[in-house]
């Protein structure tokens, strides 16, 4: 089988003049590169030091057999019975999903039963307040024939918490008292009150609100291959190739050398045009509609990731390595993403990318075979034969030689064919990047504590109990200044 090649050619200075990389600046950066493999080298082969440090997701392409094809098998189960899924989550817990359903499933999915083969409609919902969304979907949807898979480690989550509430008293007077038995959850295993609904429901009723784990040490935006597995077992996608493709890029990012180590590499790359060549703008531009939604993936995994203000400091606790922010060192850093797409986006955003600000780095990602092409009829014109699929190749490249051109780094990510295999394998690759991108950076790459910060704000001002004093102090003590002179 092919793997999926890496061209990092044009972020080198032979292709960027002074805004690449010269190859003895990149030698000199390779004892940075082989301590953060290092470092994580040895947290990931210990289950203890992954699981304490949120880096779990990174064994989850060796999940056990069992376990998934029981997940495989309530999928189909599931599948013959509704006609509608609706998926509540947001965050990890909708963009991976959303990423997948995209990536590997027909165009216009829902709108066709022929593209369906038999599998449900899949709805999103939980990642968003927009009261118009849900209300569309309740009025046009039978209760009867829908079933709901909520996904939240907490159950606390605001949006996802909103729409599960809904969600229940809408299935509750469209079914009956047994509605719950239309309801998976994959949550928290032991804890949470998402995880305290679950054990009453079952009590009472053991098909009532039916479970999946949230695996321990798994954080939401690396988490698609946990917690997105339902999600493919119901569409019919099959598991195993999913984490194959992974298993076979873990494989591949298993070694210290940069040069043969992709995702290292990519990640020395970015860093070094960040922090050395004045490029804090990363643009993943797919030139596949199908994996727009993979791009939107990326930007959550790298953002939340890579977006921090304090330095990260190593300590030991119990025996067991921890990271704890370095109040005393601020360091404010983060490449900023923006998904994007092609051909689409050439007629948008592409003329800033040529003439703009020299601030960006373009990652393109190309498929080499597609499930299906059009070939245009023969004719006079000069597209007269040609492949849809030869034309979108032909506009990656000139893209990428135009970019060259003005001297603005790019590189490209080339998928032999798009199917669960590679796509797999994708994930993972920038799951790796990004691990190794927070080592080279100095920073938790492992936690979001600026997202807490509108989430203290809602539960404040909506009177949720148990917010502490130091939170309520600081939100009243802290109010945004308005002027009438500035509100037109």
């Amino acid at each position: 089988m092919k793997k999926l090649s890496f061209d990092f050619n044009n972020m080198m200075d032979y292709n960027a003049g002074r805004h690449g990389i010269k190859a003895k600046e990149l030698q000199a950066f390779a004892p940075n590169a082989a301590l953060a493999f290092k470092h994580l080298a040895s947290i990931l082969k210990d289950r203890k030091k992954r699981v304490a440090l949120s880096l779990e997701w990174a064994n989850l392409p060796f999940q056990d057999k069992s376990s998934i094809e029981a997940i495989q098998k309530l999928g189909k189960e599931i599948a013959g019975k509704y006609e509608n899924v609706v998926s509540l989550g947001i965050g990890g817990s909708y963009l991976g999903i959303k990423a997948a359903q995209d990536a590997l499933l027909p165009p216009y999915y829902n709108d066709f039963p022929a593209l369906r083969k038999g599998c449900p409609r899949i709805f999103f919902e939980g990642n968003n307040l927009d009261p118009e969304t849900l209300s569309s979907l309740f009025a046009n949807l039978n209760p009867k024939k829908t079933f709901i898979v909520v996904i939240s480690k907490s159950g606390e989550t605001t949006e996802t918490k909103a729409a599960l509430e809904l969600a229940e008293a809408w299935l509750k007077k469209g079914v009956g008292p047994k509605f719950a038995r239309q309801i998976l959850a994959v949550t928290d295993p032991r804890s949470g009150t998402l995880r305290k609904k679950i054990s009453a429901a079952s009590a009472k009723d053991p098909l009532a609100y039916r479970s999946l784990p949230l695996l321990e040490g798994v954080g939401g935006r690396f988490s698609e291959l946990n917690m997105g597995l339902m999600h493919l077992a119901v569409t019919g996608v099959k598991i195993n190739e999913v984490l194959k493709g992974a298993a076979g890029m873990a494989k591949i990012c298993d070694h210290g050398d940069m040069l043969k180590n992709p995702a290292l590499l990519y990640a020395v790359l970015s860093v070094l045009e960040f922090q050395r060549k004045g490029k804090p703008l990363s643009i993943l531009m797919p030139f596949s509609e199908q994996l727009k939604s993979t791009a939107d993936w990326y930007i959550q995994l790298l953002a939340e990731s890579t977006g921090k203000k304090y330095a990260r400091s190593v300590v030991s606790v119990d025996g067991l390595e921890r990271w704890v922010e370095n109040k005393s060192r601020v360091i404010n850093t983060g490449r900023t993403p923006i998904a994007a797409r092609g051909t689409n986006d050439l007629h948008s955003i592409q003329q800033n990318n040529i003439e703009g600000r020299n601030d960006k780095v373009v990652t393109f990602i190309r498929v080499e075979k597609f499930r299906r092409d059009l070939q245009l009829p023969n004719g006079s014109d000069f597209l007269s034969g040609r492949k849809l699929s030869e034309l979108l190749k032909t506009a990656q490249e000139g893209t990428a030689w135009a970019l060259t051109r003005e001297k603005r780094p790019n590189c490209a990510i080339i998928l032999p064919a798009l199917n669960a295999y590679y796509w797999g394998a994708l994930l993972f690759f920038f799951e790796m990047a990004t691990a190794y991108e927070g080592e080279l950076l100095g920073i938790n790459a492992f936690n979001q504590p600026g997202v807490e910060s509108y989430k203290n704000y809602m539960f404040h001002k909506l009177k949720k109990p148990g917010i502490s004093k130091a939170v309520a102090e600081e939100i009243e003590g802290n109010p945004v200044r308005k002027t009438r002179r500035y509100t037109l």
